[in-house]
């Protein structure tokens, strides 16, 4: 059957005002909702409740709420072909060397274990330090953390390709302290993972 170009467009026209599309506002990991506006010739609409959702359509926008469960049953495929979301960690040092605290020595187990099973991950790790000693030790000592944490998570069976570690010193610090001032929470290499 031949179609003219005539027929093509009404047959597109009509298909159009059939169309719709739907827009729903999913609330972040930890429950919190940011907003989003939705504009169009009609008018704008902000949402910026958990499942907040619009119908949009031709002939108009129609809010309602969405939940859980419609979210599920539309969306899941599209949900499941998401990356995971980024996860960020964060390993303390002892004073003045290269030794995780006890703590992050067992939270480092299931870090490792989580980055390696990843699926196309990046990892960033960046060392930092307290602000005793001078700047210069102190991006030496925050390069050697972030590379011998690169080097477990190597062996770990992340690959080389996907890491990267720097060294931030004492520029960046959790606490502002004046110079010479021994904070354990600047001692650290934060792993940010994509």
């Amino acid at each position: 059957m031949n179609k003219s170009p005539l027929s093509l467009a009404l047959l597109a026209l009509l298909l159009g005002a059939c169309a719709s599309e739907r827009v729903v506002l999913l609330p972040a990991a930890d429950g919190s909702t940011g907003a989003v506006v939705v504009r169009d010739q009609q008018g704008e609409l902000r949402l910026d409740q958990p499942y907040a959702a619009l119908k949009r359509s031709l002939a108009a926008n129609r809010p309602y709420q969405s939940s859980p469960a419609e979210v599920t049953e539309r969306f899941a495929q599209a949900l499941a072909a998401q990356p995971p979301r980024p996860s960020a960690y964060v390993l303390y040092f002892e004073a003045g060397g290269n030794v995780l605290t006890q703590e992050s020595q067992a939270a480092l187990a299931s870090i490792r274990k989580e980055i390696a099973e990843r699926p196309a991950s990046e990892v960033m790790v960046i060392g930092h330090t307290d602000r005793v000693g001078n700047a210069e030790l102190n991006d030496s000592l925050s390069l050697t953390r972030a590379e011998g944490i690169r080097d477990l998570l190597i062996e770990s069976g992340v690959a080389v390709d996907k890491l990267e570690a720097v060294g931030r010193g004492e520029r960046d610090p959790l606490v502002p302290t004046a110079d010479d001032v021994d904070e354990p929470k600047n001692r650290r290499v934060e792993i940010n993972v994509r």
